[in-house]
């Protein structure tokens, strides 16, 4: 049996700022209403922390509020509390938008995909936190997404790696040093920051080639970000995580934090605040520079920079 919380609340009718304040509240943290100024939600809900704020709030704005925990009568009182977190008109509004992405695909511009791509993870991302008991729709969803994410990803991103399982192994960084790195041509996000990750982190002597295809990769250099590389997608990291696990950097903080950017950017996933933004500033670099020697160039302080920012944040 699921444990509930259970919020009463007398809310005056006069003045209405108080009352739409905590329904606001109430609704963005996905409770559902048994009745007006009744309020239900999984005790287990990452939410739920919110809820008893939300109990201090009334509490503080003088008017009467209580909080209740239990737990079904039975089975079938169980499944009608169950029932009023049904998401399903969620996951049909979200279907309807993969459909209006997939349409995108042949005649969009780079620039719109990129951006559907990302409303459409965000749209799920907000349904999947109040999707408290999660079935075959989430699948259907999730699935749908990643499918959608592999299309757009072989559109605009020809080449792009395959995801591989193995174990990452821990490597010693003056083991690389003054190496040839190797990766593919017109880099984005993934191949630009673990560039920036070699030479701040690993290889301050490194030097960059950018190659048409895997088979032209010299057998001297350090291949990465593309199938059969040194250096690629293992599980679920990016080829920037792999080198940052590879070579033991994982407890800068900041390091990871730039990790979790680059991941959302380049294969989607749990939404970062800052990803738009260093998405619209790497593709401005990508625009304003042809050569990718250059792009390296111009990429590498703006992520010292990014770095900087982030780390004052820790």
């Amino acid at each position: 049996m699921t444990d509930w919380l259970i919020l009463t609340a007398t809310l005056p009718s006069s003045p209405s700022a108080l009352r739409v304040r905590i329904w606001r509240a109430l609704k963005a943290i996905g409770s559902a209403a048994l009745r007006e100024g009744v309020y239900l939600l999984p005790a287990t809900a990452a939410s739920a922390e919110t809820f008893w704020g939300i109990e201090k709030s009334i509490q503080e704005a003088g008017a009467q509020v209580f909080m209740l925990t239990l737990q079904a009568r039975d089975a079938e009182q169980e499944a009608a509390f169950q029932s009023l977190f049904d998401r399903s008109e969620s996951y049909m509004a979200f279907a309807q938008t993969l459909k209006e992405v997939k349409a995108l695909l042949k005649k969009g511009t780079d620039m719109e995909l990129r951006k559907t791509l990302r409303n459409a993870e965000q749209q799920l991302h907000d349904i999947q936190v109040i999707d408290f008991f999660p079935g075959k729709a989430y699948e259907r969803a999730a699935n749908g997404l990643a499918t959608l994410r592999r299309d757009i990803d072989i559109r605009l991103s020809p080449g792009e790696p395959s995801t591989r399982v193995a174990d990452i192994q821990r490597q010693q960084a003056n083991l690389y040093e003054g190496k040839t790195w190797a990766t593919r041509k017109r880099p984005w996000v993934d191949r630009l920051a673990t560039a920036w990750l070699v030479l701040r982190f690993v290889d301050a002597m490194a030097h960059f080639i950018w190659i048409d295809s895997p088979k032209k990769c010299p057998k001297s250099a350090v291949g990465f970000d593309f199938d059969g590389a040194t250096f690629s997608h293992v599980g679920d990291k990016v080829t920037f995580e792999v080198v940052m696990h590879t070579f033991g950097l994982e407890a800068d903080l900041t390091l990871k934090a730039i990790g979790a950017l680059v991941h959302h950017i380049d294969i989607g996933g749990v939404p970062v605040d800052e990803a738009p933004g260093v998405e619209v500033m790497v593709r401005g670099l990508q625009i304003q520079h042809e050569q990718d020697d250059a792009l390296l160039a111009a990429a590498i302080p703006f992520f010292d920079t990014l770095y900087a920012a982030l780390q004052s944040q820790q």
